[in-house]
C-alpha cells in the first residue's frame, strides 16, 4: 500500500494537536506505534480502507459513478470494521462470522473497484492494484477462517470418571442434496 508511516504519526509535517484540522493537508490517525510488523492484517484492513477513500475522491461524482462510489467506500472501509470486531468477539462462533463478512466484503471491493475502472478508464491502473489487495487481503482472511475452522474441530475426548466409556465431544453433520 501507499502508506508507510508509522500508526500514530501523521503524514503531514506540521506536528501537534492543529495538524488534524488543516483543511489542505491530510493526516492519517494511527491507534498504536509503529511496533507492528508490516503483516498485520488489522494495520493492512484500515490502510486498505485509508487507500479506498482516498481512490473515490478521485472518481468523478455523476449519475453513473454515484452508486459505485458508495458501494466501494461501504464495501472497503467495513472490511477493517468487521475485522476489528472479530477482534473483539467474545465466541468462536462470532468470531468466524464476522471474519466471513471481512472476506464477503473483500471481494464485494474488488467487484466494485472493477466496476470503477469500467466507469472512469482513467483510474484503471489504481483501481487495479487496490483490486489485488483487496484479494490478498481476501486470501488471507480465507485461510484465517479455514485455519480456525479446522481448530474448532479438533477437539478433545472428553473423559468421564465414573464410566469405563470415552465419549467424544465434536460430531459431524452432514448435509444431503436434495
Amino acid at each position: 500500500m501507499a502508506y508507510d508511516e508509522g500508526m500514530t504519526k501523521p503524514e503531514n509535517s506540521a506536528g501537534g494537536k492543529e495538524s488534524f484540522w488543516l483543511a489542505n493537508e491530510a493526516a492519517h490517525i494511527r491507534e498504536e506505534p509503529d511496533t507492528k510488523p508490516a503483516y498485520d492484517l488489522e494495520e493492512r484492513t484500515a490502510r486498505f480502507g485509508e487507500a479506498i477513500i482516498d481512490f473515490a475522491k478521485k472518481v468523478p461524482v455523476g449519475p453513473l459513478t454515484r452508486r459505485i462510489i458508495n458501494q466501494l467506500v461501504g464495501a472497503g472501509t467495513s472490511v477493517g470494521a468487521n475485522y476489528d470486531e472479530a477482534d473483539d468477539a467474545v465466541s468462536k462462533k462470532e468470531f468466524l462470522k464476522c471474519i466471513g463478512t471481512c472476506k464477503k466484503e473483500a471481494r464485494e471491493s474488488k467487484h466494485f473497484l472493477r466496476m470503477a475502472a469500467c466507469a472512469v478508464p482513467e483510474l484503471k491502473s489504481e483501481a487495479r492494484e487496490l483490486w489485488l489487495e483487496a484479494q490478498g487481503i481476501a486470501l488471507n482472511l480465507r485461510e484465517d477462517l479455514e485455519e480456525r475452522k479446522r481448530e474448532m474441530t479438533k477437539r478433545e475426548p472428553r473423559i468421564f470418571r465414573h464410566s469405563p466409556f470415552v465419549l467424544s465431544s465434536s460430531f459431524v453433520i452432514r448435509h444431503s442434496s436434495f
